[in-house]
């Protein structure tokens, strides 16, 4: 029997060349020892034939064996599988082996729930109306002047060496212009040797989370408060204890009462737009969290992820332009400023931290695009970053009164909510016992993705009522469209 009968599978359907799929045939049928050192193969005539493909794919197959030293090639006489192979005995596949392709599971042992929160590893909704979570309009993004950039450094005759390795802490121009950025906005003064570049926040936050946390340890954060950070200290081995949140921002009370009784290592805040509810930390309690990270010598974490989106006034200051006593990491990321897919973020803190975590961001991802990271660096100096912030402040600005407008005229009765100050999101409350997750559905089956407000608080029993409703990245007609949705679907539960 032909081997084009009984080894061969084609899929032209697949990614995979066909060439390549008819070489892989073959190697697999040698591996299991079907094919013996020295057996003759069909010639590419006959083979093409049996397969009803072109002779030049079989060619090619078998240019690709040669090339592997899986066959031998002898003028006028044929191609044969070559000698010096071992002598591999035919054995039967069990049921879980893969006949082709790569096997779907493996056979030494794995723990399927070594990392858990599966709720974080939800696939993509690539539904066309979507309320998300609070991110930025990409179709806003300065990509024009990133293209720029890219293009100019690919003209100069020394663009070679940022295709070698660099720094692990970054490129030393993004962390120069970041320093300059910092001061003038926020008020931080700090050099280049205080930051560490990052591919976004939550990078960021897991090298603080290995290089502080020990099995046991405790780490505050806020509930409702962001899942991924939780998460990520959980991954570490802390111990999460929960503190409320209120108008006010979190509840310093709740904070010192945990200090008391354990030592806590961590104190991780969202002082500007706290995520998920856009309260914004007040001056008092700013100071007073300050003064309890000097008392019980605690670091704070201060993820100021949307600082440069402002509406109704200019921002308050971050935590880290007071800190006196290098008890404050800060981080944050261009991933709001431009898109989520730019994957620059930063972490400010004293240089014997920053050592320590660019060492490890070294075994764990050698560093960051270079190229990119040197193109950013001359956005941030050409004022094109300023101007673009500048620009999108307005408009993200007419969005979030258009969302507020449309919600209060048309679900006024049937939900709460407060303006928030800035950022991308309206934090909304439904009432009447409508639950989050009933009005997601409901819009779901109308056509527009709205979260179901699970994941921001620490009980995963808990149902919502509560749901964060991003405007930034829906222009004006979609805003009134998706809002149209929203309050049918609410309507409907009526």
């Amino acid at each position: 029997m032909l081997l084009a009968e009984i080894l061969i599978h084609i899929d032209k359907t697949a990614q995979t060349p066909v060439y390549l799929q008819i070489a892989n045939g073959i190697i697999n049928q040698i591996r299991q020892g079907k094919l013996k050192p020295g057996s003759a193969l069909p010639g590419s005539r006959v083979l093409a034939e049996k397969l009803t493909i072109h002779r030049q794919t079989v060619v090619a197959a078998y240019d690709e064996l040669y090339a592997q030293s899986w066959v031998d090639v002898y003028p006028r006489k044929g191609i044969f599988v070559a000698k010096n192979l071992p002598d591999i005995k035919p054995r039967s596949l069990p049921e879980s082996a893969e006949p082709s392709g790569y096997p779907k599971k493996t056979y030494f042992e794995v723990d399927d729930n070594k990392i858990p929160f599966p709720q974080l590893f939800q696939p993509v909704n690539n539904a066309h109306l979507i309320f998300n979570d609070g991110f930025p309009d990409t179709r806003l993004a300065p990509i024009e002047l990133l293209v720029r950039e890219y293009r100019r450094f690919g003209n100069y005759h020394f663009t070679s060496k940022y295709w070698m390795y660099g720094s692990e802490y970054g490129s030393e121009n993004l962390r120069t212009e970041l320093a300059r950025f910092l001061a003038e906005t926020r008020g931080l003064q700090v050099n280049p040797e205080h930051i560490i570049i990052t591919k976004g926040s939550q990078m960021a936050i897991y090298l603080i989370a290995q290089l502080l946390l020990s099995k046991n340890d405790t780490v505050i954060a806020a509930d409702p408060g962001y899942p991924e950070a939780n998460h990520t200290f959980q991954q570490a081995g802390a111990q999460m204890a929960i503190v409320p949140v209120d108008e006010h921002g979190i509840n310093l009370e709740a904070v010192e009462a945990i200090c008391k009784k354990k030592k806590v290592k961590i104190v991780y805040v969202i002082p500007h737009h706290h995520r998920p509810t856009t309260v914004t930390l007040s001056s008092e309690r700013r100071m007073q969290l300050l003064e309890l990270a000097h008392k019980y010598r605690f670091a704070i974490i201060e993820d100021d992820y949307d600082y440069d989106f402002h509406y109704s006034s200019g921002p308050i200051l971050p935590l880290a332009s007071a800190d006196y006593y290098g008890s404050i990491i800060y981080i944050g990321s261009f991933c709001k400023t431009i898109a989520p897919g730019i994957r620059i973020g930063f972490m400010v803190a004293p240089p014997n931290l920053i050592v320590q975590a660019a060492r490890l961001r070294k075994l764990i991802d050698r560093q960051g695009e270079l190229l990119l990271e040197e193109a950013m660096a001359n956005l941030l100096k050409n004022g094109d970053i300023g101007r673009h912030l500048k620009k999108t402040n307005k408009i993200y600005h007419e969005r979030r009164d258009m969302l507020c407008q449309l919600l209060h005229e048309q679900l006024h009765e049937h939900i709460s909510f407060k303006i928030p100050d800035g950022g991308f999101a309206v934090w909304v409350n439904y009432l009447h016992g409508i639950k989050a997750k009933e009005v997601s559905e409901k819009a779901a089956a109308m056509g527009l993705s709205v979260g179901n407000g699970t994941g921001y608080f620490h009980d995963a029993n808990y149902a919502p009522s509560s749901v964060r409703l991003g405007f930034a990245a829906l222009a004006p007609k979609e805003l009134e469209t998706a809002t149209g949705i929203l309050t049918a679907a609410v309507k409907k539960l009526l």
